[in-house]
């Protein structure tokens, strides 16, 4: 196999291979030292992006870039472009294919179709970065190592091989060079986005930002030390899973730029005849990948940010193994509580609390006006809604809120871009397999569930948000929010039931205690009403008062549990799968010793002997 004529030879730029972490100061002075190097470089860059933006320039003036044909064709031929130019624009195209702040349209979506694939380079050289790094010979660590690669990607390629211990592993293997041409486009294209901040007025944010932050990315995917430890930590966040698979790293083979994992047999979700070939069901898959993402999204906060299909392998014994890990990325627990309440304020048609979310989540600074916001959110999410939650088809409301943050002051934080990365891949493998998956509809069963057992106090302000309309506690919303939560895999009932205890003897919960006693007040009142009759009409009807002789008797009372929102919330818990009386039973030990039982108490007394005075007088000793 041929080696990249682009590649610079192994032993070159040796300042540049010293780095192990981004450092855009030591990467500009050793540049700045070796202008021959960054001339070469950027002759090959800049000459193709300078022809590209003449002809999109010359669109421009004609008019022809207002037809969406030539629109969509100028913009296929930037991703072409920024695919042929190496590792870094790739790594920077893929960061832009998530960034609707600063791209257009047309553009992100070319973007998003940017391949991270390369031809493979020597194996010569891929032995030679082995011994090298692991410090002895190939067949002194392997039994057997397949010369050729298996598959190859901007960064590095893979072989399959045999350990001594005749353990069958895959091999990782950096591109030789890449630390050093990594760092020289890197610093290219931060001067170049230095240059389009300082000059073109229509672009928002700060494209140095996004460029470190890619840098500080890129570094960590070419530290394989770290991929490992990404590996077994998300294998140790999923070790009760039984239906997930991460493969094992070998310590003893593996370096900076050398990794050797497990090698898992497997067939690509994708390939659904090859799946079904397994004796394996596709919606099973898809279904076992959808609960796996969500969970680390919203219950772990370490995600996998990269899951493509190549990444995603079935194996015939049911389990859905993870691979590469170098591009994971954590979202902190405010993020997540701030993304849950952001969908309790979707689903609630509160669009204006629904921006206040957006500044808090860092997409909007705090001095932004949000009132022409607002209904541009009521365009893009109103219809939608109004379908349910459920049934919201992502990929056409993640395009018009593009438009929406192309269009306002808008920054998407990195977290974020890449959370819509995972998430858009990921539907994009469920509908190769369902045409008619909705990522929103599988993921708010994980997100119902956070709202009900999640003890953080902003959740359960969002809770009360969510079940109130203003002082009415709305039934049919706990009914849908418990039945959504029940859908989730793994759901923790006794969790869930704690969780709907805590909330109803909870500050929050305290409408919904005073519509109980009310209830509970008007019943109970009811029946010894109804007594008070059963006795009266016993009497002489000369000994009964005068105010007992105009009413009847009913023909028979309701027990006294069958109030409204006892019997509505038991009806809800009873649709539980796996809900047992006994779960509440045991519970009375707790709620005897609730500080707001003994209140509802009083309450419940106050108003029995309101009541009573009322009935005493109008209904007992006044005749008429």
């Amino acid at each position: 196999m041929e080696p990249d004529s682009n590649q610079p030879e192994l032993g070159d730029f040796l300042e540049a291979a010293g780095l192990l972490s981004y450092d855009p100061a030591a990467i500009t002075r050793i540049y700045a030292g070796h202008p021959q190097r960054l001339f070469r470089r950027l002759w090959q860059t800049l000459v193709p992006i300078g022809l590209y933006l003449l002809g999109v320039g010359f669109d421009w003036l004609t008019g022809r870039i207002k037809t969406t044909d030539v629109a969509r064709s100028r913009a296929k031929e930037a991703a072409d472009l920024v695919a042929s130019l190496g590792p870094a624009f790739i790594k920077a195209g893929q960061a832009l294919s998530t960034r609707p702040d600063i791209v257009p349209p047309l553009l992100l979506e070319e973007l998003a179709q940017l391949q991270d694939q390369l031809p493979g380079f020597d194996s010569a050289l891929a032995m030679a970065c082995i011994e090298e790094d692991l410090g002895a010979a190939v067949l002194d660590i392997f039994e057997q190592l397949d010369p050729e690669p298996i598959s190859a990607a901007s960064l590095g390629q893979v072989h399959k091989g045999v350990l001594k211990g005749g353990q069958t592993v895959a091999v990782k293997v950096q591109r030789p060079g890449l630390r050093e041409q990594i760092t020289l486009d890197l610093y290219i294209v931060r001067n170049i986005a230095a240059w389009l901040n300082q000059n073109v007025g229509l672009i928002r944010s700060d494209l140095v930002a996004l460029i470190d932050e890619l840098g500080k990315r890129v570094f960590e995917e070419m530290d394989y030390f770290n991929e490992a430890a990404n590996a077994e930590r998300f294998a140790e966040l999923h070790a009760s899973n039984p239906r997930i698979a991460v493969p094992r790293i070998y310590h003893q083979a593996t370096s900076r730029r050398v990794l050797t994992m497990e090698w898992i047999e497997g067939v690509k979700l994708t390939n659904l005849e090859a799946v079904r070939g397994i004796g394996v069901d596709p919606d099973d898959m898809v279904t076992v990948g959808v609960s796996c993402s969500l969970q680390q999204l919203l219950e772990h906060g370490f995600f996998h940010a990269d899951p493509h299909p190549g990444n995603l392998l079935a194996l015939a014994d049911g389990r859905l193994a993870y691979l590469d890990f170098g591009m994971m990325s954590e979202v902190s627990r405010e993020s997540r509580t701030g993304l849950i309440q952001a969908v309790v304020h979707l689903v609630n048609r509160s669009f204006s609390k629904l921006s206040k979310d957006f500044v808090s989540l860092g997409f909007l600074s705090e001095d932004v006006n949000l009132e022409p916001i607002v209904p541009a959110f009521e365009k893009v999410f109103g219809q939608a809604i109004e379908q349910g939650v459920s049934r919201m088809d992502f990929k056409a409301v993640t395009d018009d809120l593009s438009g929406v943050m192309y269009r306002f002051p808008f920054q998407v934080p990195p977290y974020y871009a890449l959370i819509i990365r995972s998430l858009v891949t990921l539907e994009g493998i469920a509908l190769s397999v369902d045409p008619e998956f909705k990522i929103l509809g599988a993921a708010y069963p994980y997100f119902a569930r956070r709202l009900m057992e999640d003890p953080d106090p902003t959740l359960r302000q969002s809770l009360k948000e969510m079940l109130f309309d203003g002082d009415i506690f709305r039934w049919q919303r706990l009914d849908n929010l418990i039945a959504s939560a029940s859908q989730g895999a793994q759901l923790d009932l006794e969790g869930l039931l704690d969780q709907v205890l805590s909330f109803l003897f909870s500050a929050n919960g305290g409408l919904l205690r005073l519509q109980l006693v009310d209830a509970m007040v008007a019943r109970m009142d009811a029946m010894a009403w109804q007594t008070t009759l059963r006795i009266g009409k016993r009497l002489p009807e000369r000994f009964q008062p005068p105010g007992l002789r105009r009413h009847r008797l009913s023909e028979a009372g309701e027990p006294l549990l069958d109030i409204e929102p006892v019997r509505q919330l038991m009806g809800i818990l009873q649709s539980l799968p796996g809900f047992e009386p006994q779960m509440l039973l045991r519970r009375l030990p707790r709620l005897i010793g609730e500080p707001e039982l003994r209140q509802m108490g009083f309450q419940l007394a106050k108003g029995l002997a309101e009541r009573s005075v009322v009935r005493l007088v109008r209904d007992v000793l006044v005749a008429a």
